[in-house]
């Protein structure tokens, strides 16, 4: 039994990461930050409305299949290494968390690592179930979440519900004018309002958890005549959730859920099965763009963290407070802003690649996650080690 790289999985992560980006860029760059994005909703014109579909949510939803691709890959290596599981990958959820606390209230409201951290425990135990029980596990959570945001979306239509009725928020001049500590203490002070989202993610994280798992049993990844027809049904997926997703977009904020969450899960299957084909055929003809995509997607973590610390420094008022200067050449500037922190962040990554193994939030988990593993006996905690990221070794792996 041997294994192989995954080498397409670094430029889907790399490809999310950026994604994820193009649509925090509209929360950095507006002067009101994360407190203006519900009056965003109905108040941009058609051009910035289109520019906002092609990200909203569907890299969201990428990156969350790949966490469910990434566990996956761990389990099988927990199998084979002959290790208990869950195990250390708790831990290793333990250590999401904390990151993801951290990168809340030090640097971006809607942190997502959280909600993922979440998720990850509780697919731990149902990843090696049988298919049937994995099944009913993501049509009963897919049905209800999907029922809860009809029911939303309803009471929004009819005028029951608005998406502006929040109990409290944040100054409309705090990411504009307040210091670095000001919007700390608010991160810490709203932490209810911001993690609503939390609500949404979770449900949705177990169902694509589970499916970016069963996807890689199912071979999506293969460079086989099952792989490339798994990947062309799941295109068509995209293309029939992608004009659904558009109309979405335009029709309202009563539609603000359904636009990002239901549809862009449709969109990202697609784009999934899009980018591994177009991976597969451009294999022996990379470029620099390949070469910086690949890099972002094996430092995805330190990345993520990165591009909010960038946008934030740009855009609000404790930095070079862009947010506020350029807000009459929007959207255009916005563009742009998301298009040179792409380009920084590639770069960035491509060089720290020459040097290190992996990237530098990705070593200092590495260590955290390796810690008390370390005490064990020796004999023992040598085999206990895997990877923080799905980067690098066995856990970024197919068995052939």
């Amino acid at each position: 039994m041997t294994t192989r790289r995954i080498d397409v999985l670094d430029v889907l992560r790399g490809v999310a990461i950026m994604g994820t980006l193009g649509t925090n860029i509209w929360i950095f760059t507006s002067p009101q930050g994360p407190a203006g994005i519900m009056d965003a909703l109905g108040g941009t014109g058609g051009v910035e409305t289109f520019l906002r579909f092609l990200t909203n949510g569907k890299f969201l939803a990428l990156l969350t299949l790949l966490f469910g691709v990434g566990m996956e890959l761990q389990y099988r290596s927990a199998l084979r290494r002959g290790h208990t599981w869950p195990g250390w990958y708790l831990w290793r959820a333990a250590l999401l968390f904390a990151e993801g606390l951290l990168h809340y209230v030090l640097i971006f409201e809607f942190d997502v690592l959280m909600g993922y951290a979440v998720v990850s425990v509780l697919v731990a135990f149902l990843i090696g179930r049988s298919d049937r029980v994995v099944r009913a596990w993501m049509i009963a959570t897919g049905s209800v979440f999907a029922a809860v945001v009809g029911l939303i979306t309803l009471a929004l239509l009819s005028g029951a519900a608005s998406t502006t009725s929040s109990p409290a928020s944040a100054p409309s001049t705090l990411f504009s004018d307040g210091s670095y500590l000001d919007q700390v203490a608010a991160r810490i002070h709203l932490f209810g309002l911001y993690r609503i989202e939390a609500v949404f993610i979770v449900p949705l994280g177990v169902v694509l958890f589970l499916l970016g798992s069963r996807l890689v049993r199912a071979g999506v990844f293969e460079d086989s005549e099952r792989g490339s027809t798994l990947r062309r049904r799941l295109m068509v997926v995209g293309v029939v959730g992608a004009p659904l997703n558009l109309l979405t977009s335009f029709a309202g904020d009563a539609w603000f859920l359904v636009d990002r969450y239901l549809l862009p899960s449709l969109v990202a299957l697609g784009l999934l099965g899009l980018v591994t084909t177009v991976a597969h055929r451009m294999r022996g003809c990379r470029g620099v763009v390949h070469e910086g995509l690949t890099a972002v997607g094996r430092m995805a973590l330190s990345c993520y963290v990165f591009q909010n610390l960038v946008g934030a420094a740009l855009c609000y008022g404790w930095g070079l407070g862009l947010a506020s200067r350029f807000d009459g050449l929007r959207p255009w500037w916005v563009v742009g802003a998301w298009a040179g922190i792409c380009v920084m962040l590639m770069t960035f990554s491509t060089l720290w690649l020459r040097r290190f193994e992996r990237g530098p939030l990705e070593l200092l988990w590495q260590w955290a996650y390796t810690a008390p593993q370390r005490r064990r006996p020796a004999g023992r905690a040598g085999h206990q080690v895997d990877p923080v990221t799905d980067d690098k070794i066995a856990d970024n792996s197919l068995q052939s």
